[in-house]
């Protein structure tokens, strides 16, 4: 059964996990001209973030790193990251490249400009936006859910063996103990890795001083290390138990197994989405049971499918060992749909993200799974309602068979539960949305609109940003840049840009934008009136080639 379990997993981990906290508000916002250079660069988020070392990188116009203090968060604010610039900068166009670590443990990054007095060209090898790198990323994410996996058999195991009492125990001492081993593997991989999967470094940069010693003061690396710790305890007690052969009173067995399995699944939610957003101490009791019914359910499926396939073929086990899982399972999947549902309900927020975002997407397929491992296990359910008496050898392979379904469904329902860890929460995205429709009060914006454009030639794409400085009525300066198929800088043999007032009948006026070597503006462009303007640019790329697009642009009072 694990190797299928595992199978599931590295399939789905190949797809990327998106970050979790999203920048909601910027000071400078990103394309300010200012007169006058500012004293810190802020990013306000939409949870709480981390900032590893080098967080924030700022350039100057001529792409040359401009020496900042270590960035830091904002007075009695942990979702705002800030960095201080020096007392002089020179006039010109700034770019900050950042990458900061959410509040479930997941890094994102981003960059951002602002001008000081006059806006300036890009540079011909403008600064990237800090990246992942694709070896640790890929490392993180397996060891990441060969922990989810081997939690599940662990915690399945022992529940199997504590409710349902199989006649023996110790074909089951092998699969427990290889899923405790990776458990522990892959809590370590997990530490290992940390620093390098926040930082966007090479899994080579794992084993540093500064790295190690960096992650023990995370909060996701000290919950690995009580992972690790209460894994070793828990081996440690089993050891001296078994080599003094002391035999605890059952009770007092499952009560310390059913505090150390709690212990270990709270290391989960601690470091993840329940960590973050409303309601978090209920959201951490809800996912702690949801980790711990889901693995009594599917891992005791796993030890259950062990059993049956471990015993003699003319024998099956006692009718009641598959019917007292049949009442284990029923429990656990009706705690895994009430914690579920409020789960999703934290999660999504509203009705739109379940289709609207990857989360909502993501989770009416695991729903979808969900269904299907019901009713694979009513089938189940339906062959453990024979008599007491011993199974015929016909009945025992047909329940076999009925369990591997229900179990190859499971491994579909526990890989999609692992890939949600790993996408933005569609309340979060939903939030981020209306955010940047609505700009923050008290942040200085101009209009940045980007406009993609597709002269249907080869080559013939890509985008135009325009700034509209302040987007106010009155006089306003206008900027626009054109970036090509590659993502660089673009030039272009003509530009138009106008705007339109359709409700009052005014425009096309023409901003007249000229080329400035590199980017094309005009100093002074009269907006007579408030309201929604359609900005249309035109993008002519060749003799023969050209394209025309456009926008919305709210120009306020």
């Amino acid at each position: 059964m694990l190797p299928v379990l595992l199978l599931g997993l590295l399939l789905v981990a190949a797809t990327p996990a998106s970050a979790h906290a999203v920048p909601r508000a910027a000071d400078p916002a990103d394309g300010t001209l200012l007169r006058t250079a500012p004293r810190h660069v802020t990013l306000g988020f939409s949870e709480s973030v981390g900032l590893p070392s080098d967080s924030f990188r700022v350039y100057d116009p001529g792409n040359h790193r401009v020496r900042t203090a270590p960035a830091d968060h904002a007075p009695g604010r942990s979702d705002t990251a800030r960095v201080t610039l020096p007392d002089h900068l020179s006039p010109g166009t700034y770019t900050v490249a950042w990458r900061v670590v959410s509040a479930d443990g997941h890094p994102v990054s981003g960059a951002l400009t602002f001008s000081v007095g006059e806006r300036t060209a890009a540079p011909a090898d403008p600064p990237r936006t800090p990246a992942d790198d694709p070896a640790t990323t890929a490392l993180h994410t397996v060891a990441r859910h060969l922990a989810y996996v081997s939690l599940a058999l662990l915690l399945g195991t022992a529940a199997f063996v504590a409710y349902c009492r199989p006649p023996t125990t110790a074909h089951l001492r092998a699969p427990a103990l290889a899923a405790a081993g990776t458990l522990l593997a892959a809590t370590a991989a997990g530490y290992l890795l940390r620093a390098p999967y926040e930082r966007g470094t090479a899994p080579s940069t794992a084993f540093t001083a500064s790295a190690l010693a960096h992650t023990a003061t995370t909060r996701p690396g000290l919950l690995l290390l009580a992972r690790i710790g209460l894994l070793l305890l828990a081996a440690a007690g089993t050891y001296l138990l078994s080599r003094c052969r002391v035999r605890l009173p059952r009770r007092a067995t499952l009560a310390v197994g059913a505090v150390l399995a709690v212990a270990l699944a709270l290391t989960w939610p601690a470091s993840g989405h329940a960590a973050a957003g409303i309601q978090v101490p209920v959201a951490l009791v809800s996912a702690t049971l949801h980790l711990l019914a889901t693995g009594a359910w599917l891992g005791g499926l796993a030890a259950l499918l062990w059993t049956l396939r471990r015993a003699p073929e003319p024998d099956a086990p006692p009718a009641s060992l598959p019917a007292r899982f049949s009442r284990l399972a029923t429990a656990s999947a009706a705690v895994v749909v009430l914690t579920g549902t409020y789960q999703s309900w934290r999660g999504l927020g509203s009705w739109q993200a379940l289709t609207g975002t990857p989360y909502g997407r993501t989770l009416l397929a695991k729903l979808a799974a969900v269904a299907a491992l019901l009713l694979a296990a009513a089938c189940s359910r339906t062959r453990t309602a024979r008599p007491a008496r011993a199974p015929t050898v016909p009945h025992a392979r047909a329940l076999r068979r009925s369990v591997l379904a229900e179990a190859a469904v499971a491994s579909v329902v526990l890989a999609l539960t692992t890939l949600l860890t790993g996408t933005a929460p569609g309340r979060a995205a939903t939030e981020t949305a209306r955010d940047v429709a609505s700009p923050a009060p008290g942040i200085p914006t101009a209009s940045v609109t980007t406009l993609p454009f597709d002269t249907g030639a080869p080559g013939g794409h890509g985008k135009v940003q325009i700034t509209l400085d302040p987007g106010r009525v009155g006089e306003n300066s206008v900027q626009a840049v054109v970036y090509g198929p590659d993502g660089g800088l673009c030039a272009v043999p003509e530009l138009r840009v106008t705007l339109t007032l359709p409700d009052r009948r005014v425009g096309p006026l023409d901003t007249r934008v000229t080329d400035r070597g590199g980017y094309w503006a005009t100093g002074a462009f009269t907006l007579p009136l408030p309201g929604t303007w359609t900005l249309r640019a035109t993008v002519r790329v060749s003799d023969l080639d050209q394209a025309t697009v456009s926008a919305p642009v709210r120009v306020r009072r």
